[in-house]
């Protein structure tokens, strides 16, 4: 891959474009960083009131799998990445007969199908929880009674705690697998957490790799809430096993761009526990969004220099970090019925807080509308700051 330096001009003689499939915060954050190297960016999206398209050079109204709108892809950009994993995987392959795409479309096609997923793991030697397919009527019939208590899963499509219910006895999956619709599933057996955390690294085209310090994450009704950098309750050896497993399934999959592996630290009656993968992302990720205020490089500017073939040099964390997600909950926190912004100024009074709002027309319950980021000098800090910020918003502690 030749690399498109910036200040490099594109097709059309203008600066370069680096090109992103899906229109969220994700994509938002990657267009800002992209920018902010001097590339121009282009946004293909359906939606017109698109996060980044509103703050791109071009926005492509379109859908994921449109011809006009991946032909004016292909023409503008000098490369193409995605922000979320469900963007149509034949659409990425089109794309890369014309431009290079990271991650490419293999890889975003394993991480779309959670079986596939759970083989790249285990043939990368990265232990997963035990599971099992569930697609006939014969799967629910034969289920291995030692997978109970589980959880069942949608094989694609869930994120965020979608696509999943509870599964306590071999007598309750039938009608689980029916509340979910009867579509290709796997159930997991439920396994006791310690903690939960996760590694990302960005990989080149020419097999270099980096990695951002690993990530302690708290979730609260499966999506992300907190997130604790250095992590507080994982072990050196922990870290390095979790950033040596996502660089070996990164390799495996000749994987170019950022990919997050989250991991689960599993009791088993050890000291430490033991580490278990549990679901890799494509993309930058949620658990990494801290890397924009605390870190030399973040996630995002590490995307786009996968992209551009531009050097990776290894992130430097200069601030110990904690990361508040902020739902749309928090519009609805009164008493009234209407939503009505939260009073941001009651956390920005304290120090080392950053708002990172992502420009969402309508705050919804459950939806991500942005994050606060907190930066200290130590973690013992961070984590004081973040309760204060916490408590202020009306969110529970950790």
């Amino acid at each position: 891959m030749q690399p498109c330096l910036p200040g490099a001009a594109g097709p059309d003689g203008a600066p370069a474009m680096l090109g992103v499939m899906g229109g969220g915060q994700l994509a938002r954050m990657f267009v800002h960083a992209a920018q902010a190297l001097g590339y121009r960016t282009a946004v293909l999206d359906p939606d017109p009131g698109s996060p980044a398209g509103l703050v791109s050079h071009l926005h492509v109204r379109s859908a994921y799998d449109d011809p006009a709108g991946l032909a004016q892809m292909a023409q503008q950009c000098v490369a193409v990445s995605t922000e979320f994993e469900n963007v149509p995987a034949p659409a990425l392959a089109w794309l890369a007969t014309r431009r290079p795409v990271a991650p490419r479309a293999e890889a975003v096609a394993i991480c779309q199908q959670r079986l596939a997923e759970k083989a790249q793991f285990l043939a990368c030697g990265v232990p997963c929880a035990p599971h099992a397919a569930i697609a006939r009527e014969a799967d629910v019939a034969g289920v291995d009674a030692a997978l109970f208590p589980g959880i069942l899963k949608s094989a694609q499509l869930g994120y965020d705690g979608k696509g999943q219910v509870g599964v306590a006895a071999p007598a309750d999956l039938a009608a689980a697998w029916q509340s979910l619709q009867r579509v290709p599933c796997v159930l997991e057996k439920r396994l006791p957490l310690r903690h939960e955390l996760s590694a990302i690294v960005a990989r080149a085209a020419d097999g270099q790799w980096v990695s951002l310090p690993v990530q302690q994450n708290l979730h609260r009704d499966g999506i992300l809430a907190v997130t604790q950098v250095p992590a507080p309750d994982i072990t050196p050896a922990q870290a390095a096993q979790a950033l040596d497993g996502a660089a070996r399934i990164a390799a495996a999959m000749d994987y170019v761009g950022v990919l997050c592996v989250e991991f689960f630290v599993v009791d088993d009656g050890s000291r430490d526990g033991s580490l278990v993968a549990n679901e890799m992302a494509p993309r930058p990720h949620n658990s990494g969004h801290y890397s924009i205020d605390a870190c030399d490089v973040s996630q995002f500017e590490l995307q786009a220099r996968c992209m551009a073939g531009l050097p990776l040099p290894p992130p430097r964390q200069h601030s110990a970090a904690v990361m508040l997600n902020l739902l749309g909950d928090l519009w609805f926190a009164g008493a009234g019925a209407a939503a009505a912004t939260p009073a941001w100024d009651r956390v920005l009074s304290l120090p080392g807080v950053h708002l990172h709002l992502y420009g969402k027309a309508e705050a919804r319950r459950g939806r991500k509308m942005g994050h606060l980021t907190v930066t200290a000098a130590d973690a013992a800090t961070a984590r004081d700051t973040a309760l204060q910020a916490a408590s202020r918003l009306g969110q529970p502690a950790f």
